[in-house]
């Protein structure tokens, strides 16, 4: 199955992922996007601001963070096959983003656009509820080199995933914990997409 190996990710096996990628040497040999921290980790992004629409703020600014990251990190690689692993990952959290707008419409009955949300949200936080900076602190990855870019990223949304789950838990309001758990799910694709860049790097 090209570089898939079975690991001990139980956060991920629990969510339906029987195989997770041992990317090789990559951020200090990455053995699996289990997640990190203690289990209010982010949760604070979320207090009192537990609606549907309000979850949904949220994860959009947390998507933005990390669609800045990719875009800032584009345009400053210099390896071709980097640069363009950056867009196709900004590309993903563009789309997410989308769908963020259509169900914040769609909840609110507003005609948004992603500029409008980008002005309701503000912060450094990026998926998963850490900084860029803690990021590459607790990862140390090369960003020159298309493994170690693909397995940050699988962590990173990985985080994520555990994030809205915990959130989802936590929240008082039926609609967001919805919401939340939606938006989990959408990691979970996200998770599928970066599995499908693995095996065209790996070939």
């Amino acid at each position: 199955m090209g570089g898939r190996s079975r690991v001990a990710a139980q956060l991920l096996a629990g969510q339906g992922f029987k195989n997770i990628y041992n990317l090789a040497g990559g951020i200090k040999a990455f053995e699996g996007a289990a997640a990190i921290g203690s289990q209010d980790l982010g949760l604070a992004l979320f207090a009192g601001r537990e609606s549907g629409a309000e979850a949904l703020l949220v994860a959009f600014g947390l998507e933005t963070g990390l669609k800045d990251f990719y875009a800032s990190q584009e345009a400053a690689a210099e390896n071709p096959d980097v640069r363009a692993l950056f867009g196709k990952l900004g590309g993903i959290e563009i789309k997410h983003q989308e769908r963020i707008v259509a169900e914040y419409n769609r909840l609110t009955g507003k005609s948004a656009v992603a500029k409008d949300l980008e002005a309701l949200t503000s912060g450094s936080a990026m998926e998963g509820g850490l900084t860029t900076e803690e990021y590459m602190q607790l990862f140390n990855p090369d960003l020159e080199s298309v493994v170690d870019i693909a397995a940050i990223a699988m962590s990173i949304e990985g985080q994520a995933l555990d994030l809205y789950m915990r959130a989802a838990t936590a929240s008082n309001d039926p609609e967001g914990s919805q919401m939340l758990m939606q938006m989990a799910d959408e990691e979970k694709n996200h998770l599928a997409l970066l599995g499908d860049l693995v095996d065209n790097i790996n070939r």
